[in-house]
């Protein structure tokens, strides 16, 4: 090969690696700009405070001491995940069945059910709440059912502007999100491990227990996860069914950003419930990393 060639040769690896390292570079930067660089600059922020209507850059952990000796931010955060949890507790209850039943059909009804089951991820937040709005308001569609059915005698109200309410809303909003992961999980599993099982005398409950649910359990709790992470950082369903006594964590944070106009404190108690999403995904990830697996 002459000098020439392998000239030629070397520059043309060199153009690759360069592009390599090019699209390598974009890569990483796409998520560093817009995912870690602003969860840096909100950590930051958490360390500056207001004074007089004016964020003072100087270092402080007022705002972290402000969330446990102030009255009131304790107590919200535990009953917002315990709240979340909720959610995801009755998403998978329900979710599962589900999930089960979708992934038990056969051609294209399964296909046609999963587009029916996915469409509503597609409307709009605010119009999903408002319909469910309409269900569990004091003069809403279940009140009259059961009012017209002669089982009440006047309208429920524990069913809106409480806790409830929003347990309930984000129930019914979240609910794909949890049979989603747990479609794809029962999805994978291999007809013929579950016949297999079959074949050696288990019943239908026992090729559950030992072979379906061992093999769907991490899809379980990514769909688990999945809600509580939704939840934990939702405040639209709670300004909007919750009410006063349906006060969620992360409508303190939002007020913080709004009119109290307190961003350093909005940003600490953001950076706490940051703290809380790693500490779940972390947790799921020691849970699917288990022999799960066919």
């Amino acid at each position: 090969m002459s000098a020439a060639a392998e000239t030629e040769r070397a520059a043309g690896d060199e153009g690759v690696a360069a592009y390599r390292f090019l699209l390598a570079l974009l890569a990483y930067a796409v998520p560093f700009i817009f995912i870690l660089l602003p969860l840096i600059l909100f950590l930051i922020q958490s360390f500056y405070y207001v004074e007089d209507g004016a964020i003072i850059h100087e270092f402080t952990l007022r705002n972290y001491e402000r969330f446990f000796t102030g009255r009131g931010f304790v107590p919200v955060f535990f009953n917002t995940i315990l709240l979340c949890f909720g959610v995801a507790l009755i998403t998978v209850v329900f979710g599962y069945p589900i999930a089960y039943l979708l992934a038990s059909l056969r051609g294209r009804r399964k296909y046609v059910m999963m587009v029916i089951f996915v469409v509503p991820l597609m409307m709009s937040y605010i119009i999903k709440i408002y319909a469910i709005r309409a269900i569990l308001g004091g003069n809403g569609f279940l009140n009259r059912i059961l009012l017209h059915l002669g089982i009440i005698d006047q309208p429920l109200t524990f069913l809106i502007f409480n806790l409830n309410a929003v347990l309930v809303t984000l129930s019914i909003i979240l609910l794909p999100f949890a049979v989603l992961p747990i479609f794809i999980a029962l999805e994978r599993i291999p007809r013929s491990v579950v016949d297999a099982s079959a074949d050696l005398g288990a019943s239908a409950f026992q090729s559950f227990r030992d072979v379906v649910w061992p093999l769907s359990i991490q899809g379980t709790v990514v769909g688990g996860t999945f809600v509580f992470v939704l939840a934990l950082g939702d405040f639209i369903t709670p300004q909007m069914v919750g009410g006063m006594s349906g006060f969620t964590f992360g409508r303190i944070i939002y007020s913080q950003f709004g009119f109290a106009f307190n961003w350093p404190f909005g940003a600490a108690l953001s950076v706490i419930l940051l703290i809380v999403v790693l500490v779940a995904i972390v947790g799921m990830g020691l849970i699917t990393r288990r022999r799960y697996q066919i």
